[in-house]
């Protein structure tokens, strides 16, 4: 390659808002959809992870409970980070919803825009930091640009999109 020389990698067709606009139609509230979903998984999960920390922590008279607590901090992270990472780049209510998470970093065409484990984690790491520090009023920024996109996803380097596999064949 001649210096001074740089190659722009090609935009994915998920990343391109204008070009292909049905990737994002009706994106934000199937968001919401989705995230009120999982609360509800969540929730079932940290309920389980709940009763199994009182019976091991009483079985151990108490001294398990705060590894177990750590855990029950835990069960959301793992939840989303896992099922964002995992092959279908969605949670159960994202899945419900028909959308999914895609990577935008560059070199995520050739594996068909999956968000790596550490995308994963730091989007859902910034999920709820940002949530936290600013009582939800950080998800005003999807509102803001075309993409939908928060500021998690910015950090992450992912968008979320609907999910083109339920599209059909193409012409519908």
């Amino acid at each position: 390659m001649p210096q001074g020389v740089t190659i722009i990698e090609p935009v994915p067709e998920w990343g391109d808002p204008w070009g292909n606009p049905r990737y994002y139609m009706g994106i934000t509230q199937r968001r919401i959809y989705a995230y009120m979903l999982d609360l509800v998984v969540v929730g079932l999960l940290w309920s389980m992870v709940f009763v199994a920390s009182v019976i091991l922590g009483a079985l151990t008279f108490g001294l398990l409970w705060p590894v177990l607590m750590v855990l029950l901090g835990l069960v959301p992270i793992l939840y989303h980070t896992l099922t964002i990472a995992g092959p279908r780049s969605a949670t159960l209510g994202m899945r419900v919803a028909g959308i999914k998470v895609m990577s935008v970093a560059p070199g995520t065409v050739q594996d068909g825009g999956r968000p790596t484990l550490l995308q994963a984690m730091i989007q859902t790491v910034g999920f709820y930091g940002s949530i936290a520090l600013t009582c939800t009023l950080i998800l005003l920024v999807a509102l803001f640009n075309p993409r939908r996109r928060t500021l998690h996803d910015f950090l992450a380097g992912t968008v979320v999109v609907n999910d083109s596999a339920l599209w059909g064949s193409p012409g519908n």
